[in-house]
């Protein structure tokens, strides 16, 4: 009986998708104190909602906001709705709120170096989505057309 060794070739591409599994794994792997205190299940349920995102976005590219001032150019968000948001980011030390002594009182919010932080990442991922947008609506749109197919079936 003969054995055939065939060799195999590692190519950059299979390299990297390896160290992204890797990365992934690692972030996903539970730690000893249980699922239900995994930090990171815990900060991107915190910032992973479209109005965490779009806060920190608008924060992030105009330095200090008013309140109304943040609500105006966030399309759709209500009021207690951003309010819980930013008091969400402001309890993870995301945003800072600093309210001055005026009449009427005035409250900013900003990013703080943490925020910014995070903020590469959501750019990152926002630049992600726009390139991809086009291959996004020609998945669902060839999803939505083969689920019409076999509900006709």
């Amino acid at each position: 009986m003969f054995l055939f060794l065939r060799h195999m070739y590692v190519t950059n591409a299979d390299n990297q998708v390896d160290k992204i599994a890797a990365a992934a794994q690692k972030i996903l792997a539970i730690p000893e104190s249980g699922p239900g205190l995994c930090p990171v299940r815990d900060i991107l349920d915190r910032v992973g909602d479209k109005w965490s995102l779009f806060s920190i976005l608008h924060l992030g590219s105009d330095g200090s906001l008013r309140f109304n001032e943040l609500r105006k150019r966030i399309d759709g968000i209500s009021q207690r709705m951003l309010t819980v948001t930013l008091r969400a980011l402001e309890a993870d030390g995301l945003v800072t709120r600093t309210v001055y002594a005026e009449v009427p009182p005035r409250v900013e919010y900003r990013l703080t170096e943490l925020g910014h932080g995070l903020l590469g990442a959501v750019i990152e991922f926002g630049n992600w989505a726009s390139q991809h947008a086009p291959a996004i609506a020609q998945a669902r749109k060839t999803f939505a057309a083969r689920e019409k197919v076999e509900v006709e079936n």
